[in-house]
């Protein structure tokens, strides 16, 4: 157990380096001014994260993912339908509304709108479209038709919002879809698609395997955006203390608690809800069950140990390198958010889980290599272009509507699993560390060039680009891989149709 945790601590330590690198090589320069106090914290806050993101690792491959086979699988071999949709509807809201980002949206809104309200409609939101993407399995219905119908519905309650003069709440909106999807509910969601799949996929399980991450974020983007619609006033965006002396001392005892217990309830209704199936459905040895308890523990600490150390160390820096980065002039802003995105990407948690199943699921053929650079250049891409829009002040849906539509065509084009596969990876990538790294870094630098007033409309919005942009960049990837496919295809069928007749052996 040892060797695997060193392991995986190893491959945290590569995720995590070079974020750690860009941020040393900016306080040597003048354009960021770190203190030796922040840069200590920033520091030990890498290394509980490297540990943290091995443990969660860890924890991922010996409970939460086994889990969400088992419970997929068991709940497939039953073949009661309505039972398998009922179940699903109710995990999807269960691990929602304990998802702990979720909680941080919902204090944005919290003075036009109840909290609980909204953390309760997101997670219907989310069980109403994981019951859709388990249909989708069991009716073996082709991922890009539905993914058109509902992009085709988000953007007409987009263009009604603007009309009635809802805009604030647009990006808030955006943005929630890939809140929802944290480093709890990703690596459960996609098991349990794959224990399904393997059930009642059919010949195209492996497809098939993959697509719940991206229809659950499409639920609370709509949920949002039809609370937004009904609302009374505007997101009053108050600035949090980014100051990293305001997380130390008593504060650093208050952070850590509330993170171990947002994390606690959120594990907490997940095993809940295993040990129903446990008992219902599932009955799996005492062996298995003493391993998955054990991985659910790394799963806790490392989890604990990852969030805090974000919200300690990398939310502050962020918001510095951010603000400094604004004034030190656009071109550098831009060139730095693309180059943080190129990197950010590889210490998110989720991640790991998914780039492990794309390639188990595959069989190699996309690897984990290509997955990581695709996502890599994907979100480098959108910090960049979102740096753009912090500066020139216009609205994300320039970027959105194109970026999408372009998504969207490219699903004709591509085989159907690289489209499954970039339509997830959008929902994994804009994780805890994209919304507690990234976002802070846009906040600083609208505050600096815009002021606090436009940071509802300009800052957020950061993590729906980060969820957008692997969609293009995977299918690319697909795409590309086709055009291949089809020129050694043709190169072949002329070295056949201009081979000479005395290379031709005549066995009969």
């Amino acid at each position: 157990m040892l060797k695997t945790l060193l392991h995986k601590c190893r491959e945290a330590l590569v995720s995590v380096l070079p974020v750690t690198l860009i941020v040393l090589c900016l306080y040597v320069t003048p354009f960021v001014t770190l203190t030796s106090l922040e840069l200590g914290v920033f520091l030990l806050s890498s290394l509980f994260l490297v540990l943290g993101i091995g443990l969660f690792n860890l924890g991922a491959d010996m409970a939460m993912t086994p889990m969400g086979v088992q419970v997929g699988a068991g709940l497939s071999k039953s073949r009661h339908v309505g039972v398998l949709l009922s179940v699903s509807f109710l995990l999807g809201v269960l691990i929602t509304v304990a998802e702990p980002d979720l909680s941080v949206l919902a204090a944005q809104v919290s003075a036009v709108l109840n909290g609980t309200a909204l953390i309760v409609t997101v997670g219907i939101g989310v069980g109403l479209f994981l019951v859709l993407a388990i249909l989708r399995i069991v009716t073996k219905t082709g991922l890009s038709k539905i993914l058109m119908i509902f992009y085709m519905m988000v953007f007409s309650l987009a263009a009604l919002m603007l009309e009635r003069g809802g805009g604030g709440f647009l990006a808030l909106a955006f943005d929630s879809g890939g809140v929802t999807t944290g480093p709890i509910t990703v690596p459960f969601i996609m098991a349990l698609g794959a224990g399904i799949a393997v059930t009642l996929g059919g010949k195209d399980a492996g497809e098939n395997s993959f697509g719940l991450v991206a229809l659950c974020s499409i639920g609370p983007v709509l949920a949002v955006m039809l609370l937004g619609l009904f609302a009374d006033g505007s997101v009053v965006y108050t600035l949090p203390d980014y100051s990293v002396e305001s997380h130390l001392g008593a504060s650093l005892f208050h952070t850590v608690l509330e993170v171990i217990r947002e994390v606690g309830l959120a594990l907490g209704l997940l095993v809940a809800f295993f040990a129903v199936m446990q008992v219902l459905f599932l009955r799996l040895p005492r062996r298995r069950l003493y391993r998955i308890g054990v991985g659910i523990l790394y799963t806790f600490v490392g989890l604990v140990m990852f969030l805090s150390a974000v919200t300690v160390g990398f939310m502050p820096i962020g918001y510095r390198i951010g603000y400094d980065l604004a004034q030190s002039g656009n071109m550098l802003l831009v060139t730095m958010g693309f180059l943080l995105g190129l990197v950010v990407v590889l210490a998110e948690p989720a991640i790991h889980v998914l780039k492990r199943q794309v390639e188990d699921i595959t069989n190699g053929t996309v690897s984990k290599n290509a997955m990581m650079l695709a996502l890599s250049i994907g979100v480098g891409i959108s910090i960049g272009l979102s740096m753009i829009r912090i500066i020139f002040d216009f609205s994300i849906l320039y970027y959105l509507i194109p970026g999408y539509f372009l998504s969207l065509g490219l699903s004709f084009f591509v085989p159907r699993l690289y489209t499954a596969i970039a339509f997830d990876s959008g929902g994994v990538a804009s994780g805890p560390l994209t919304s507690s790294f990234i976002l802070p870094l846009a906040v600083g630098a609208c505050v600096a060039l815009q002021g606090v007033s436009a940071v509802m409309q300009n800052a957020f919005g950061i993590v729906a680009m980060v969820a957008m942009t692997p969609l293009i960049t995977i299918q690319i990837m697909g795409f590309r891989a086709v055009m291949a496919g089809k020129v050694r295809d043709n190169i072949m069928m002329k070295q056949i149709l201009g081979a000479d007749d005395a290379q031709i052996i005549d066995f009969m």
